[in-house]
């Protein structure tokens, strides 16, 4: 019970900072929008070889560890939110693990965006309604044993902060399913990031990154169909993916993030919509 006490005030912790961090810049106002000045990088996505797509989910995963890297950047700049000062700018509003027999498994870890800003407060409404929400659900009105966990990782790369929350949740005899969120902010201007801002800040051509995106969801699509095959017999179905799909062009990703050193993962989570564990993994 004590547990689960904690995680409603967690809960309560993510709607309270995002409402703050809202009216805090209605009343004080953000900095004006400058001139974006990321890390350049000799990076050429116009290689032709194909990385292995499990390889790539392995890489992604083994990233996960509920932690803020700073990688040496100095944040002392960064406004958080009032009467949060003390916490970094990524923290975990709450871990909480608990195993409860025929009802549920859950390891959830659950991280707020410390940054002062209408921007940061959307963030973590979106943390609240995607994951805070389902965990209340599963702690309180699960009806069929439920496997969920959550876990992030975040990174500031010079201007930019990035924050990736992955969740894996199974249900009954449900698919299982892999929800991924990606936060990207521009921690001088105070506004959200597209990946063709990245991208085009660091003077990687668009044209080679989206070849690219298409040859490894080609390899991607390949591999699912050998599956589907040598598993026909049996009656399972495996993901597939309809590769002329708009989403596969720079201008229309969702979900991306700015890893270790600068590294660019371009993520395709198909269970945030569908019930599959299936995604593809993008690195530029």
């Amino acid at each position: 019970m004590k547990k689960r006490y904690f995680l409603y005030i967690a809960i309560a912790i993510i709607c309270i900072v995002a409402i703050i961090a809202g009216v805090y810049y209605q009343i004080f106002g953000g900095k004006p929008k400058q001139n974006v000045n990321y890390n350049e990088t000799t990076q050429d996505p116009n290689e032709n070889n194909v990385e292995d797509p499990e390889v790539l989910k392995e890489e992604f995963n083994a990233l996960f560890d509920n932690s803020f890297d700073n990688q040496g950047y100095d944040t002392s700049n960064i406004q958080k939110i009032q009467n949060l000062e003390e916490q970094d700018i990524i923290y975990a509003a709450y871990n909480i693990k608990e195993e409860k027999d025929e009802r549920y498994s859950v390891d959830i870890n659950l991280p707020v965006f410390n940054v002062a800003g209408e921007v940061a407060a959307e963030f973590n409404a979106t943390t609240q309604s995607v994951f805070a929400n389902k965990a209340e659900q599963v702690l309180n009105q699960s009806e069929k044993y439920t496997i969920y966990n959550v876990e992030y990782v975040a990174y500031l790369n010079e201007n930019i902060l990035s924050l990736v929350i992955k969740s894996t949740l199974k249900e009954g005899n449900s698919a299982q399913r892999i929800i991924v969120q990606t936060y990207n902010y521009d921690v001088e201007t105070g506004e959200k990031l597209t990946l063709n801002d990245v991208l085009e800040a660091r003077g990687i051509d668009l044209k080679e990154v989206n070849k690219k995106i298409e040859r490894q969801i080609n390899e991607a699509n390949e591999q699912a169909e050998a599956i589907s095959q040598a598993l026909a017999a049996t009656g399972q179905s495996v993901y597939k993916r309809d590769i002329n799909n708009a989403m596969y062009v720079t201008d229309n990703v969702n979900h991306f993030f700015v890893g270790p050193d600068g590294q660019i993962y371009i993520i395709y989570p198909y269970g945030n919509a569908n019930f599959t564990s299936e995604i593809d993994i993008i690195k530029i």
